[in-house]
């Protein structure tokens, strides 16, 4: 049986989590501060994913903002970088951008409002393209696409998954959450779990630690 409290370094090789480490583990990796912990303690990031995944122990992506926190991202936004408010609310900085660009916030003026054919054209792509493919069609970020369509109320179609889509999913299941695999590909949290267990899929396993 593998022992949830050793993990592979950078060398391939099982290293033991330390009481530390494993606090620091439980203390900041359900805000979102994977990639910190992973520096701070000198491992991989991935090893750092499937340490909470062997610990039962998740990200809260999915959970609302606050009226403290978007009145913060609002007074926040233009003068501090995406990654650094990222970290000040304990999520990922797509999710910041998703929600800065539906709240109307913007760090610059390249991109002007949404056209009324931009809007239709995103209406007929969205549910059965990947939100990718659409930021390159429309000539706007993957972070723009998610948030309009979040606000127009256009969803995916859940019966419908694209070649693209579906491979991307392959490839991200070992080492993501469902809501990391959710922000990149578009789709609810509860779809990627539900196409997760149509497929298939299974965690990454490491060999059993060897004296």
């Amino acid at each position: 049986m593998i022992d949830t409290r050793k993990a592979m370094n950078n060398t391939k090789t099982w290293v033991h989590w330390s009481e530390d480490e494993i606090k620091l583990l439980k203390k900041l990796f359900r805000k979102g501060k994977a990639r910190y912990i992973a520096t701070r303690i000198g491992r991989p990031l991935t090893a750092v994913r499937q340490m909470a995944y062997n610990m039962g122990i998740k990200t809260r992506e999915s959970r609302k903002w606050s009226a403290d926190e978007i009145a913060k991202l609002k007074k926040l936004y233009l003068k501090k970088p995406t990654k650094d408010l990222a970290d000040l609310f304990g999520r990922h900085p797509n999710n910041v951008a998703a929600k800065a660009i539906q709240l109307g916030l913007r760090k610059n003026q390249k991109y002007p409002n949404w056209s009324v054919q931009e809007e239709s054209l995103l209406r007929e792509l969205y549910p059965t393209n990947n939100v990718k493919d659409i930021s390159k069609r429309i000539g706007r970020s993957a972070a723009a696409v998610f948030a309009r369509a979040s606000l127009l109320r256009v969803s995916k179609s859940p019966a419908v998954w694209s070649k693209k889509e579906l491979n991307l999913l392959r490839k991200l299941y070992p080492t993501n959450t469902a809501e990391e695999i959710a922000e990149q590909i578009g789709r609810t949290v509860g779809s990627v779990r539900i196409r997760v267990v149509k497929l298939g899929l299974k965690k990454r396993k490491y060999r059993p630690y060897l004296a």
